[in-house]
C-alpha cells in the first residue's frame, strides 16, 4: 500500500501550489478538510464516456480534499471556476469530477501535512452521471502478494460498496462540496494561511 500525503507532492508534483489544511465540523460534514489551489499551470483532461473531455487540474481550478471522520476514504473534488446552480444555489465554481480513495489511516508529517495509506481501490464520478471503479485489479494483486491482509482486503471492498452507496446521489454530492469549498474560502478570508506559512503546527 502507498503512503500518500495530501499536499500531493510526489506523483502529482503540487506542492508548490498554495495548501490549505483545516478541521471542518458543520451540519453535513465533520473531518479534516484540504484545498490546493491551482495558481499556474495548462489544464490536464480525462474522458469520461457521458461528461467527455473534463478538466481535473489546471490554473483556476482547485483541488478539494475531505477525510471524513466516520469513513475510509479521501474525497477529492475537482473545482473549475465555472459558475454553476446545484439545486437551486449558484455559486461561482463547479464540480469537474470527485475521485474518491479507498483508504486506512489518516496521520501527519513534522511539516503538519496530512497523509493516508491509499488501498487501491478507487471511485470516480462525475455531475453527468459517470461512476467507475477503478484499480481493482491492483487490490486483488495485493492480496495475492500479501501486501495487506484478508481482513484489509474485505475492509477494502466494504468501504468501496459503501462509497458507491453514498455518492448514489451525485447531484447532492456536489452541492456538499460547493458547500464546503465556500467555507473554507471563508476561513480563508477570515485569516487561515497556506501551509508554508505555519509548517510544524498540527490541526
Amino acid at each position: 500500500m502507498k503512503r500518500k500525503r495530501l499536499d500531493r507532492d510526489l506523483k502529482w508534483g503540487f506542492q508548490y501550489f498554495p495548501y490549505y489544511q483545516t478541521r471542518l465540523e458543520c451540519e453535513n460534514y465533520r473531518g479534516l478538510v484540504s484545498l490546493i489551489t491551482f495558481t499556474d499551470g495548462e489544464n490536464v483532461y480525462w474522458e469520461f464516456p457521458k461528461a467527455g473531455r473534463t478538466a481535473v487540474c489546471g490554473k483556476g481550478m482547485v483541488w478539494l480534499q475531505l477525510y471524513p471522520d466516520d469513513h475510509s476514504r479521501l474525497i477529492t473534488a475537482m473545482i473549475s471556476p465555472k459558475e454553476k446552480t446545484v439545486k437551486g444555489k449558484t455559486y461561482p465554481f463547479s464540480v469537474s469530477a470527485v475521485y474518491v480513495d479507498v483508504a486506512e489511516g489518516l496521520e501527519y508529517d513534522e511539516d503538519g501535512v496530512a497523509a493516508y495509506i491509499d488501498k487501491y481501490l478507487d471511485v470516480i464520478l462525475t455531475p453527468a452521471g459517470d461512476m467507475r471503479i477503478d484499480d481493482r485489479d491492483e487490490l486483488d494483486d495485493a492480496l495475492k502478494n500479501k501486501e495487506l491482509t484478508e481482513e484489509q482486503y474485505n475492509a477494502a471492498l466494504a468501504e468501496c460498496d459503501l462509497i458507491l452507496s453514498d455518492m448514489r446521489d451525485v447531484e447532492e454530492i456536489e452541492k456538499k462540496c460547493c458547500d464546503i469549498l465556500s467555507l473554507m474560502y471563508s476561513r480563508i478570508t477570515d485569516g487561515l494561511k497556506p501551509m508554508e506559512k505555519w509548517l510544524g503546527q498540527k490541526i
